[in-house]
């Protein structure tokens, strides 16, 4: 008898060399296992069935040619086709016997784990292809996995049922497509213990940012119960952002942290026929996020080793246990990392810009995944078994997708899903085929109906827009590889931190305006001196009902923090920290908030502390603010944030600007109130500029010099200020001209100052984007930087460089 190649293998007899003997999720588990447990990274013990056992089983019972048989003449883009000789394959291994010797193999590893663990134990049998996992082609989901299996018979079946599953229609789709052979691509199967996560939490995670490939970041998804939800979309997860640079130099850069609605969970079920079941989630669950910051920042450091360890962006699943018994109470464990295949393969040389040349009515909105456009017919479809519907270049409107539905996603302009996050089985699809997604738009299968024209619009950040009609767009592609170095820094405003890494990812030398205004009216909406009084609003909400409404919005959004300010501090510090980080170690210059009383009183609660000004323009803003007492209170939540960004997460490259400073005593006494506050100017690098945009500013430069590091020119307010008009006037507004004689001898003047006296001085106002002319005349004068809208960075750098030469050559 001639010795085969072993049919089980354990974890820790297994490399990443052994693909071909295991496939991919096996190999990677083993390789896990073996060379990072001694790192802190924990993985669940297990056995592989191995690809000669899937061999075995297929020559035993004589199925390779009639195999082949049923595939020869396939067409996938049949859908009816594909699945009537994918069920007739399936069909054939599952009704076929399992040898004698081979599953008392499988049983005798089985009862080895028991002997482990326990008696019945609980494993997960997930299917692992050869071909699966590779760098350049995701095979993730193709294949069957199934949760909760006990006893030997059971697992027998279960890695029966995987074998069959190398023939799932999406899996039969999936290899034609990419022109992989049928039979050169065979099945392992991993027998693995379970993390009892149904009585805790579980997710995924990338050492990367999916949707721009932004590397520097490691981004968690989580949601209560086993972690198919996740996978599966099922759920709108938690997300969280963690910053890799400076977690690497002990911070905890927790960027973001966003809660997902959760609204059910996968747990074990009651009996073996039923091993999992999908039920709803408490409120309690719904409000509350999976993970503390502890873990978050352990997972972050389990995925950078992962990642430096395999030297490439990785795909991880992770899950917790809420079972002491089972593996060890409240232990996080990493349950598969495989490549990510999207941005790890993009040779990127240009940078893609869609926009939307019209608006239309908005039908509904979710989570964007990518940055495009696309549009045509609905088709709603609600399951899978109507796909054969689905028509070339029409828009996929569902409540969920998973691996079934892939033969059809490929045809899709774009496609639309009720539920899901942007780890989702949708949303990876969608940035594999590189087409416009919105996940968890929760109405989406109810608002749009099949025939209608539709447009998804993602360029709008994290909010994906489903509009109604065919809006008219165009596409710009700006190469990358040849753009010019420039004396004067070409920097950006931001604003909209979700947008700040892909924008960030434009060649650039910072940000010279970062507003805070966007993070204040849509990650906060609530008064900062609302928020500081709500023990004193809620006894007086008792008797008001407008206040009582304000009460019950802080409630609402601040569930979980027992200091309501502190929630302000959070939001604004992450909001500032996504942004920081998207550019770092470039400078960031962080503007202190400019909302006007007539905005802030549109924050809830706002009407309670913002006086009614004819003029709010020119009325109590910027620093006028900030030492005021009335307000002084909000300033210090600003000023905690920014310490927070700089001190816990380590992005010192955050510098400060102090907006609308009318005199130099006013100066003064901000710096005074900040370092009251915890930002003292000079320590750790700390810089703070002030905004020139008021004559007074230029008039007075000198003195201004004295107390701050630098000058950011206002060219907006300076334009208005100087001409004496109101930019947001119609009646005036043929006169507003930032170009005006009046306005560039201003300019020309502080930035002759700011030279003299050693000070930084750049631009931050609509000017240089809008007019090249204008950035000719500041390239002229000597400008430091320009800070410019995104979209016109690459364009004004090319005009710079050539201004710059001119220059040059004239002297």
């Amino acid at each position: 008898m001639v010795a085969h190649k072993p049919f089980i293998l354990w974890f820790d007899e297994i490399t990443y060399k052994d693909v071909p003997l295991v496939g991919g999720k096996n190999a990677s588990l083993g390789e896990m296992y073996t060379k990072l447990t001694e790192k802190g990274v924990k993985v669940p013990y297990g056995f592989a069935v191995t690809a000669e056992a899937y061999k075995y089983f297929i020559k035993e019972n004589q199925l390779d040619g009639k195999i082949r048989e049923l595939l020869t003449g396939l067409d996938t883009h049949n859908v009816l086709d594909l699945q009537t000789r994918g069920k007739k394959i399936r069909n054939l291994i599952l009704k076929a016997k399992m040898p004698d010797d081979l599953a008392e193999e499988i049983k005798k590893a089985y009862r080895r784990l028991e002997e482990m663990y326990f008696q019945n134990v609980d494993v997960a049998v997930r299917s692992s292809a050869t071909a699966e996992d590779l760098p350049d082609a995701s095979f993730a989901g193709q294949q069957e996995t199934y949760l909760n299996i006990s006893g030997e018979d059971n697992v027998v079946r279960a890695v029966q049922r995987c074998f069959a599953s190398l023939f799932t229609d999406r899996a039969i789709s999936y290899r034609e497509d990419k022109g992989f052979n049928h039979f050169a691509v065979y099945l392992s199967v991993a027998v693995q213990k379970m993390v009892r996560s149904d009585m805790a939490c579980s997710g995924v995670m990338f050492t990367l940012d999916t949707e721009s490939g932004f590397r520097d970041v490691v981004y968690i998804t989580g949601s209560w119960g086993l972690g198919e939800a996740v996978v599966q979309g099922k759920v709108n997860p938690d997300e969280y952002y963690v910053f890799k640079p400076t977690l690497k130099l002990g911070y905890k850069p927790i960027l973001s942290k966003k809660l997902g609605s959760k609204h059910i969970k996968i747990i074990y079920g009651k009996d073996r026929r039923n091993p999992i079941k999908t039920v709803k989630t408490s409120k309690e669950e719904r409000k509350k996020f999976v993970l503390t910051d502890e873990e978050i920042l352990t997972l972050a450091k389990w995925a950078i080793i992962i990642e430096e360890h395999y030297g490439r962006p990785m795909d991880i699943e992770w899950a917790k246990d809420g079972d002491g018994v089972n593996v060890g109470t409240g232990e996080l464990y990493i349950v598969q990392a495989r490549p990510e295949t999207v941005h790890a393969i993009k040779q990127q040389r240009y940078y893609e810009v869609y926009k939307l040349k019209g608006e239309g009515k908005v039908i509904c909105t979710g989570k964007a995944v990518g940055s495009k456009i696309g549009q045509g017919k609905a088709r709603v479809i609600l399951d899978v078994s109507e796909i054969s519907q689905f028509q070339d270049g029409e828009v996929l409107v569902t409540t969920m997708t998973d691996p079934d539905w892939e033969p059809i996603m490929k045809k899709a302009s774009a496609i639309v899903t009720d539920k899901g996050g942007r780890t989702c089985h949708a949303a990876i699809v969608s940035r594999e085929l590189g087409i416009p997604c919105i996940v968890g738009a929760e109405v989406a299968t109810q608002l749009i109906k099949t025939g209608m024209e539709v447009t998804i619009d993602c360029t709008q950040g994290e909010e994906g827009r489903v509009l109604e009609g065919l809006i008219p767009y165009e596409v710009e592609r700006i190469g990358l590889e040849s753009l010019p170095q420039t004396k004067t820094k070409i920097m950006m405003n931001i604003g909209i931190p979700e947008q700040a890494f892909a924008q960030g990812q434009i060649p650039n030398d910072g940000v010279g305006l970062a507003r805070i205004e966007f993070i204040i009216s849509s990650h906060i909406g609530i008064h900062p001196l609302a928020l500081i009084e709500y023990e004193k609003l809620k006894e007086k909400a008792k008797n008001d009902r407008k206040i009582a409404k304000v009460v019950s919005i802080i409630e609402e959004k601040t569930y979980g923090y027992e200091n309501k300010a502190d929630f302000y501090v959070d939001k604004l510090a992450q909001g500032i920290a996504m942004i920081g980080a998207a550019f770092y170690p470039n400078e960031v210059i962080v503007r202190f908030s400019d909302f006007k009383t007539n905005e802030y009183a549109n924050l809830a609660g706002g009407f309670l502390y913002e006086p009614i000004e004819s003029n709010p323009m020119i009325g109590w803003r910027g620093a006028s603010r900030y030492y005021d007492p009335k307000f002084e209170p909000a300033f210090a939540l600003e000023c905690k944030a920014i310490k927070k960004v700089r001190e816990e997460m380590g992005l010192t490259n955050v510098k400060v600007m102090i907006p609308f400073c009318r005199t130099v005593e006013e100066g003064k006494k901000v710096i005074e109130v900040m370092k009251k506050h915890g930002l003292k100017q000079g320590e750790n690098g700390l810089e703070v500029y002030v905004m020139c945009e008021i004559p007074s500013n230029v008039i007075l430069a000198e003195e201004f010099a004295k107390i701050f590091d630098g000058f950011s020119i206002g060219s907006n307010d300076l334009t208005q200020l100087t001409l004496g008009l109101d930019r947001d006037s119609e009646l005036v507004a043929h006169i507003y001209d930032e170009r005006n004689p009046a306005v560039k001898k201003l300019i020309k003047e502080v930035i002759e100052i700011a030279k003299r006296n050693n000070r930084k001085i750049g631009i931050c106002g609509q000017a240089p984007s809008d007019f090249p002319d204008f950035a000719e005349f500041l390239v002229e004068c000597g400008i430091d930087s320009m800070s410019l809208n995104p979209d016109t960075v690459v364009k004004t750098r090319l005009l710079v460089a050539e201004k710059e030469k001119s220059l040059e050559q004239k002297k």
